[in-house]
């Protein structure tokens, strides 16, 4: 399948419930005040959160009035441009190596999973590439990523369960120093936002990889669950105040109507979407591209 299509059908949820939404409200006619509040509650309606969607309808009608634009078409161009421009505005996050990629989150968002795809998405660009069993708090969890790493073929470090992740992740990066590996991806325990001494954890494994390896480049991304909507900004923050997150891969977009909030983070906490999950595959994976996102809700 190819990449448009695997993106077009991860959104297709997301899609029916915006496009048939719009599609309905275009047909009324007159862009007048009530059709710029019910676009607001459409957009709201698929988790581009409040304020964003105020932010978005003010430009609409800034637009649609020094443009003089009238048809439904013209409103859906001149609203995908806009939703570009929102993406299309942050940092992008261009992966250089050597490579380090720590991979953080709450539990059952996927993370052991998207770094299998990840492994095989760098193999894919022909790059050496490395596992650290970081979650030595999760029982079976280093089974787990093992699995992972046979499937794709990759090396991978790892300790007995309860060892002190910090400790795996020096093993790790040692290692990769060691081989000139391209690519270590590193998976930490779930954690809840709450749990303080795992969050302290992550402070650890980033003061290891700042000493051990600084001349490389370090990445930390967070996965989010796209289903959980609204909810993902809180989790963004909670953990961007113990380690910087650098971007975010999202998960599960074929699960939910509601793949809007990726606006509501580009626009309240200015990050960028790195990776975005397909599918159940382990080819289900790609690299974040705003255009194609927007093409495919519209």
């Amino acid at each position: 399948m190819g990449l448009f299509k695997k993106i077009s059908e991860a959104l297709k949820k997301t899609k029916e419930a915006f496009a048939r939404k719009l599609d309905a409200l275009l047909s009324g006619g007159e862009l007048n005040d009530e059709f710029y509040e019910e676009l607001t509650d459409i957009l709201i309606s698929s988790d581009v959160g409040f304020e964003c969607s105020e932010k978005i309808v003010d430009r609409l009608r800034l637009y649609a009035r020094k443009n003089k634009i009238r048809t439904s078409a013209e409103v859906k161009n001149a609203l995908k441009t806009i939703l570009v421009e929102i993406m299309q505005q942050l940092p992008t996050v261009e992966i250089k190596y050597p490579a380090i990629i720590t991979i953080v989150g709450v539990n059952g968002v996927g993370k052991t999973t998207t770094i299998g795809k990840l492994a095989k998405f760098f193999k894919s660009q022909k790059k050496e590439v490395t596992l650290v069993a970081g979650d030595t708090f999760r029982a079976a969890a280093s089974d787990q990523l093992t699995e992972w790493a046979n499937r794709n073929k990759v090396r991978i470090v790892k300790h007995a369960e309860g060892t002190d992740a910090a400790a795996v992740v020096f093993d790790g990066v040692s290692s990769a120093k060691a081989k000139n590996t391209d690519v270590l991806i590193i998976d930490t325990a779930g954690r809840l936002q709450t749990k303080t001494n795992l969050m302290e954890e992550l402070k650890k494994i980033d003061k290891v990889i700042d000493k051990e390896y600084s001349e490389a480049n370090k990445y930390t991304f967070i996965v989010l669950d796209a289903t959980t909507g609204q909810n993902a900004l809180s989790q963004i923050k909670h953990f961007d105040e113990y380690v910087k997150i650098d971007g975010i891969i999202l998960t599960k977009l074929d699960g939910t109507a509601k793949g809007g909030v990726v606006f509501a983070i580009a626009d309240e906490l200015e990050l960028p979407v790195v990776f975005v999950g397909t599918g159940e595959t382990i080819d289900d994976i790609d690299v974040f591209d705003a255009k194609e996102f927007v093409e495919n809700i519209i």
